[in-house]
């Protein structure tokens, strides 16, 4: 990709911090500023909140004209309401049950990612064989879904091959790396990739040694992304069998930001992690030749 992906959800959630914003500079409560504008207060805190898309040109007019803003600032405000609206690759997906949450959406735009996985390779790691060996690995997919599957899962890796792409930092548990997921030669492309992976500039890939022992990140996988623009707060992203949670709070954010550093801390240096994909490569290799 020669420039970045706008991605909708991205753009709405920052439009509702500009407004938000603007209104607090003004003075006044939500409260106060729908009841002046003639509006709903849940109508205004919907728009706040980027609960909606259904943002007008003639809503922004209303709020600059009350909250005082300039020209430039509310082309600002019509411009990202306009990204807002549009439909980012991962739609398609979407629509199809492929994808069911953001995800791809604020993967987007994200500036650096940070990722933790204690049982597999990362999804933006993954060798298509490998990805979909993890799919039909205890699943009743058809192989049309299957095959979805792991196209929309190459598509997501696209962000690491564009130009500026965010910077990835990803942390493999040593149980990931000795699961055959497939076959050997399945894992051999898989261990292949991570060593070119690893050389990679702005890639950094550590691997978690079962010698560590106890670690701060042994309740499950992480992810953290972080954003360019001041208004965009970092996101951290909790995955279950049940649901996934977008989690934004500064706080929230910060306590899994501090057990993914422990869990770096506690992993191999990146280069003895790549030598750590070539001795499984070299190994798989020699399994091959028997």
């Amino acid at each position: 990709m020669d420039r970045r992906t706008h991605s909708p959800t991205v753009r709405l959630r920052r439009l509702a911090r500009h407004l938000r914003r603007a209104r607090e500079d003004s003075g006044r409560g939500l409260t106060e500023a729908a009841k002046l504008l003639g509006w709903s207060g849940p109508k205004l805190g919907r728009l706040e909140s980027a609960s909606t898309r259904r943002i007008t040109p003639g809503d922004l007019d209303k709020l600059a004209e009350l909250y005082g803003v300039e020209s430039a600032m509310l082309a600002e405000w019509n411009s990202l309401a306009t990204q807002a609206k549009e439909r980012g690759w991962w739609a398609k997906y979407k629509k199809s049950g492929v994808f069911t949450d953001d995800l791809p959406d604020f993967e987007a735009e994200a500036s650096a990612i940070r990722t933790f996985q204690p049982q597999v390779i990362p999804g933006l790691l993954q060798t298509p064989e490998y990805a979909e060996a993890l799919l039909r690995g205890g699943q009743a997919h058809e192989d049309d879904a299957i095959a979805a599957r792991v196209d929309a899962r190459m598509q997501r890796q696209q962000i690491l091959h564009r130009h500026e792409p965010p910077t990835f930092w990803a942390i493999i548990d040593e149980a990931a790396l000795r699961r055959v997921v497939g076959s050997p030669e399945v894992m051999h492309a898989q261990f292949d990739h991570l060593a070119r992976m690893a050389t990679r500039a702005g890639v950094t890939i550590q691997v978690l040694p079962n010698s560590a022992g106890a670690h701060a990140a042994n309740t499950g996988a992480i992810l953290l992304m972080d954003y360019a623009e001041p208004l965009d707060p970092s996101l951290a992203y909790v995955e279950t069998y049940a649901a996934s949670l977008f989690l934004e709070e500064p706080e929230e954010v910060a306590h899994i930001l501090e057990v993914f550093s422990h869990a770096s801390a506690s992993a191999l240096t990146g280069d003895v992690s790549a030598e750590v994909f070539r001795t499984h490569l070299a190994t798989l290799g020699s399994t091959a030749d028997e």
